[in-house]
């Protein structure tokens, strides 16, 4: 089963759509974190967390 990290992300309540997105897109394309969850909380912010899998690298063993 592959092991992930988490991050969470708060945007706050006065950033657009359009930004959270761009916000968003930009950790995936660069930092290569995936959306794992998204929560629009009742005052109009944004609680993200993003998850990447963790690649174990094994010994060389020669």
């Amino acid at each position: 089963m592959p092991e992930y990290e988490f991050t969470d992300v708060y945007v706050p309540r006065g950033i657009t759509r359009t930004d959270t997105t761009r916000l968003l897109t930009d950790h995936a394309e660069y930092g290569h974190w995936e959306l794992d969850r998204l929560v629009l909380l009742p005052d109009g912010s944004r609680r993200v967390r993003l998850r990447r899998r963790i690649i174990r690298q094994l010994r060389a063993t020669w």
